[in-house]
């Protein structure tokens, strides 16, 4: 249902992107020049396009441009990706400067764009499975040693548990202990690779998964929500019961309520250049943008080639950790003309900035998520 829904959410994405692009430039097509009268309008038409309504003079009947229209559509695939994909990776300044100063006609929307690919990061994620962490490692003899005799000391209480549970059936304290007992055993059958002797436990959670430790921590009240409203913390508390509930909850708020990286970063981008005339929010807007397609872009491929090739994780790294921020000096050089001097200690500063924005924004997220 996950991937469903948010199938939905691309295609949606993938036609608002469509409309937002049609308003920045005329649309790109082969058709033949007809003379004659609009098929639309019916005013009288010279060439390719009626100078009335805009449509095209010749009209499509094959099988072969509905797939193309469908194509279009869904994925805004057109010649001017082709020309703005390339400058966003390679040159993102001026693809930038040139967007701001007029020059449109030839590029993807930003607007659209972000849209398109935000939207197919999270179709990506959708479909990444989440596994539990590979724990059993290569271990010493005595590392082995020491977890076997911890895993026999957490197995006898959880018997004691289990038998003082069954003699007290109300008591839920004893419940609570029990579900604790089961956990710690399920994480030291894990860490040495050996079968479980209970896989399901009575509230249907896997003995020892993150699902059973995050529940029982919520339940015995390890963990504590406290947000000066009982009301939320109540809501909150429910949420962390389910685990895959809340986190299947953050997931769809996450891609609903993605533009919210826009507004939150404009302010940020401002500051840099909060003494310098001749720069508006529209400018940043535009900046930021594009940034963010361009992460976007890195996060989705790392999610398709990653668990394809375990040499990418290498790769991947090395991209976030230099390829963000000479993307981000690249495009701050180019977009508003500064120095190297200029654009290296505001790309500094950017990516300080980057750091608390996603901060606020997962905040943000995380909030919206479990309270709705």
């Amino acid at each position: 249902m996950d991937g469903v829904e948010t199938a939905g959410g691309l295609i949606t994405g993938g036609l608002i992107a469509k409309l937002l692009s049609r308003r920045e430039s005329r649309q790109e097509t082969s058709a033949e020049q007809l003379p004659g009268a609009c098929s639309d309008c019916g005013a009288p038409v010279s060439g390719r396009f009626c100078s009335e309504c805009g449509q095209p003079t010749h009209v499509h009947r094959t099988l072969l441009h509905l797939g193309e229209e469908v194509l279009h559509g869904v994925m805004h695939f057109d010649a001017r990706i082709w020309r703005t994909l390339p400058l966003l990776i390679l040159n993102p300044g001026r693809l930038t400067r040139e967007w701001v100063q007029g020059r449109r006609t030839r590029y993807v929307s930003p607007l659209a764009l972000f849209l398109f690919t935000i939207f197919l990061m999270f179709f990506v994620f959708s479909f990444s499975i989440a596994t539990e962490p590979d724990t059993n490692t290569t271990l010493s003899p005595a590392e082995r040693a020491g977890l076997t005799q911890d895993l026999a000391t957490a197995r006898t209480e959880l018997a004691a548990a289990t038998r003082a549970s069954e003699v007290r059936p109300g008591s839920e304290a004893l419940k609570l202990t029990q579900r604790a007992r089961e956990s710690a055993v399920g994480v030291f059958e894990t860490r040495l690779g050996v079968a479980p002797r209970t896989a399901k436990r009575a509230d249907g959670f896997t003995t020892g998964s993150w699902q059973a430790q995050v529940h029982d921590a919520a339940a015995s009240g390890e963990v504590k929500v406290k947000l000066g409203n009982e009301h939320l913390n109540e809501k909150i508390t429910k949420k962390l019961l389910n685990p895959d509930l809340a986190i299947y909850k953050i997931q769809q708020t996450a891609y609903k309520f993605s533009f919210l990286l826009i507004p939150i970063s404009i302010p940020f981008v401002a500051l840099l250049f909060l003494w310098r005339r001749g720069f508006t929010l529209y400018d940043h807007g535009v900046f930021v943008l594009y940034s963010l397609t361009a992460m976007s872009m890195l996060m989705t491929l790392i999610s398709i080639f990653g668990p394809l090739w375990s040499g990418f994780a290498v790769m991947a790294s090395l991209l976030i950790l230099f390829g963000v921020p000479i993307h981000m000096f690249a495009q701050l050089r180019g977009a508003y003309g500064l120095s190297w001097f200029s654009a290296a200690w505001r790309t500094f500063f950017l990516l300080m900035f980057c750091s608390i924005a996603f901060i606020l924004f997962i905040l943000a997220i995380m909030t919206l998520g479990l309270t709705g």
